[in-house]
């Protein structure tokens, strides 16, 4: 608006040309559409309104719930390993309690060698930072609504995502027929300064045509759901190549497998490995082609239209954010495998994202 009032002054106060006088006013008219443009989008904006739970939470039962994640055998002194003479050393912040020793002498409380050592938050905030990681709330919004630092929660935020994909289920599926796709999400480097103005951060509505690949910032998805668990496998991956597809196949279906995938060249050699049988749909053609009837028993059981609908999930979960980097984009997918595969959040769930292996070892 600066510019606009310093333009209009400008031609006041210039004499010359009607040619001159009209370059101006083209300039004002310029500027001006697009002083309105940016002030419409700011009015279309969804404005969501923050609603704390903190007044609402007994910190006793959060402190309770924390401890039973983080210590499942009970609490023990993190030195001697001792479990019955230990006594309250001091209450300055409780629930949280401080205990000391009397075999060795140490001093320590629940979070002591944990990932919340040095996490000087409410255990209630704690619970609803872990329930935002899991219900995808926005970083700047759970920021507000706990009251702290966006950069220290990002980052904290981050450390806990971390173990998720640390510890994802990693064992094959078992079906004997899976669903194999590959979704690109705009993702470029966001937080991270970038000061070539030719090279952004993160390019909005990317929309670079053919395959996207982690170079480009639309990093390359690849599932696998089985058709009979309804189980999900995810996947980041650099291009989308044939060796990267194949591998992924290889590290989540069993030999013999039959797999449907659509006519991507990238695939082209799954039926070649380990006895896997390979079928393909059309997904450039007429409708009737996305679905085939290949057994001639009236039914069109050779679809991805499992994945097709899962990518939709995906998106929706990781709409709020409004953009994630690309170099934390597999920590996100991995919450949503943990999600889609449990159906509803458990204790060895939230122990993971605190940092404890779950109980089954899930590593190949």
């Amino acid at each position: 608006m600066r510019e606009i009032y310093e333009t209009r002054f400008l031609l006041r106060k210039r004499v010359g040309s009607w040619v001159e006088i009209g370059a101006l006013l083209r300039l004002v008219n310029t500027r001006e559409a697009r002083v309105v443009e940016r002030e419409s989008l700011r009015s279309k904006e969804v404005s969501t309104t923050d609603f704390s739970l903190l007044d609402y939470m007994d910190e006793q039962v959060c402190y309770d719930k924390l401890l039973a994640l983080l210590h499942p055998n009970g609490l023990a002194c993190p030195n001697c390993r001792g479990k019955h003479r230990l006594g309250i050393h001091r209450r300055y912040r409780s629930p949280v309690v401080d205990y000391q020793c009397a075999t060795c002498g140490r001093v320590f409380n629940a979070w002591t060698t944990t990932i919340l050592e040095g996490v000087h938050r409410r255990p209630s905030q704690i619970i609803l930072i872990l329930r935002g990681i899991v219900h995808a709330e926005p970083t700047a919004r759970m920021a507000r609504e706990l009251g702290c630092s966006r950069r220290w929660l990002l980052a904290f935020r981050h450390r806990l995502q971390e173990f998720a994909q640390r510890y994802l289920d990693r064992n094959p599926l078992g079906d004997a027929v899976v669903e194999s796709d590959e979704m690109y999400q705009n993702a470029g480097e966001k937080g991270i300064p970038h000061k070539d103005p030719e090279d952004p951060p993160r390019r909005r509505a990317n929309s670079r045509r053919g395959h996207g690949t982690f170079a480009n910032d639309r990093p390359p998805i690849v599932g696998v759901v089985g058709r009979e668990s309804g189980e999900i496998r995810l996947d980041v991956v650099e291009t989308a190549s044939g060796d990267e597809l194949e591998a992924v196949i290889d590290d989540t279906c069993l030999e013999g497998t039959v797999v449907n995938t659509d006519e991507w060249n990238g695939y082209n050699g799954v039926g070649k490995r380990h006895g896997r049988i390979h079928r393909t749909v059309d997904h450039s053609g007429p409708k009737w082609t996305w679905a085939i009837d290949a057994d001639g028993d009236g039914v069109r059981e050779v679809h991805c239209n499992t994945l097709e609908g899962l990518w939709g999930a995906v998106r929706t979960f990781l709409r709020p954010f409004q953009g994630v980097s690309k170099w934390y984009l597999a920590q996100y997918v991995a919450v949503i495998q943990w999600c889609r595969n449990l159906k509803a959040v458990s204790d060895e769930f939230l122990r993971v994202l605190l940092g404890i292996p779950p109980s089954t070892n899930f590593d190949p």
